[in-house]
This record gives structure tokens, sequence and C-alpha cells, in this order.
């Protein structure tokens, strides 16, 4: 049984179909990217899979469970996290309460709790502070751990960002276009932190439109265009792909 299938998913707002019949599937452990040119539907459906808005048509399987149509913090809760194209971390506090709040939906306190640091016993607070750097450690954060996050550099700030994201140990990560901003180096050192939660279990999905990134990161891509599913396969197959190189360059040529 797949971690994730998708079921024919459709999506309209008003008269615009947004999506159209896509099915797709993610294994346990896999890294799988989503690509397709501006406006193809890609951050629509992970919204729709994260629980910002039901699809109008199909479903959403997760675990042997129908998710479908869930709130978010639901969704969240069965083991899906996710990051956003806009970064979004709290910048006046520090890099290690960042994380804290992102634990908030697995210990029992509020989430203004936690970012008081009133956790309601110290056997709590000392269990989410070690969860807490355990996570930092594997972005090379925990040095940092008391440093404001607005003063990391841009690409530690969209790292510190995943942190929080799994810091709930989620059983699939979906990142929206994680590498808006970043320069090379710096999505080099992404590229390497994905792997690294792939070998902690984590599978991931991710949406992307930096080819050299999502070539080098993914194990699987699927491609969607005018908000239908156009292509999948390997990382190879898709760029060899004639189709795919001309919905993205009108005409044939490399991605």
């Amino acid at each position: 049984m797949s971690l994730l299938t998708a079921e024919t998913i459709g999506k309209k707002f008003g008269g615009v179909t947004a999506l159209k019949d896509v099915s797709l599937f993610v294994e346990t452990g896999e890294i799988v990217g989503m690509i397709g040119p501006n406006g193809s539907g890609k951050t629509t459906f992970i919204n729709n899979l994260s629980g910002l808005y039901a699809p109008t048509t199909g479903r959403f399987m997760f675990n042997g469970e129908d998710i479908t149509g869930l709130p978010a913090h639901v969704i969240t809760g069965k083991g899906i996290s996710r990051t956003f194209q806009n970064l979004r971390v709290f910048p006046n506090i520090s890099v290690l309460e960042n994380i804290l709040i992102g634990l908030h939906c697995k210990i029992d306190t509020s989430l203004w709790d936690v970012y008081a640091r009133v956790l309601k016993t110290r056997k709590v607070e000392k269990q989410a502070r070690e969860k807490a750097m355990a996570v930092l450690e594997l972005a090379d954060l925990s040095g940092r751990h008391d440093t404001l996050a607005k003063n990391l550099p841009y690409g530690k700030q969209r790292l510190l960002e995943i942190c929080r994201a799994i810091v709930s140990d989620p059983y699939l990560l979906l990142l929206d276009e994680p590498c808006a901003g970043m320069n090379p180096v710096e999505m080099d050192d992404l590229a390497g932190f994905i792997r690294i939660l792939q070998k902690k279990g984590i599978t991931v999905f991710v949406i992307e439109h930096n080819m050299r990134f999502i070539m080098s990161v993914a194990e699987r891509i699927i491609v969607l265009a005018n908000g239908a599913k156009f292509q999948e396969g390997t990382p190879v197959e898709i760029q060899k792909d004639k189709k795919v190189q001309a919905i993205y360059l009108g005409e044939e040529g490399d991605l």
C-alpha cells in the first residue's frame, strides 16, 4: 500500500478548473518531485492535500485512511507537514523558539505557552528542548539556537522553516518551492538536507521550478500542465521527454 494516493483529484474555483483528474501515488521513503509551468496547478494540488481547501472531486488516501477535506490541523496531526512558497519563520524570536512552536501539535500545551516557554512540567520542557535541538543538529543549526531567526542567512532561514515542519515527526513532508530566493550553494545545502531527512525515514514531496535542483534530488518526477497530470518518470526520462521540453520551452530542447 502506498503512503499517499491521490485519486482523480479535481478542483474548481467558480468557473475556473484548476485541477483535472490528477491521480498519483507516493511510496514510503521516496523523494518525489512535481514540476510544471506557472499556473499548471502544482500549489493548488498541495493546498488540497494539506487541507487548506477541499478538492471538488476525487479523494486523498494517506496511510490507508481517507483524509479528503479534513482541516489542515487534523491532517498535520495525522503525519503530513508542509512549508510554503513564502518564508514563514518568526523573525523576532530565537531559532530554538521557532522549533518549539512546531511541537505544539504533539505536546500537551498551547502554542502560546510554547512561545512563552511556560511548558507545564520541567519534564516536558526538557523533552521538547532536546527534541528541538536534535532537529536543529540535522540542519547544522544547533550552534545558533539562541540566534534571532531574522539574523540567519536566508538559506538557513529556509532550513529552519523545514526543521519546524519536521519536529512533529511527520511521515510525509510537503515542500512548496523551497529553493525560491536561494543561491546555488544554498540549493546544494538544501538538497543535502532533504537526503538526510530521507535517511531518517521521512518521505518528501517537493514542488519546484528550479530544474537543476529537482533533477538532482528527486527520484521520480510528476509533470503537471493545465491542471492535469502530463507525464511521470525518472529525472533522466523527464529531461529527455520532448513533450515535456515543449511545454517549458515552446520548442524542443534540453531542460
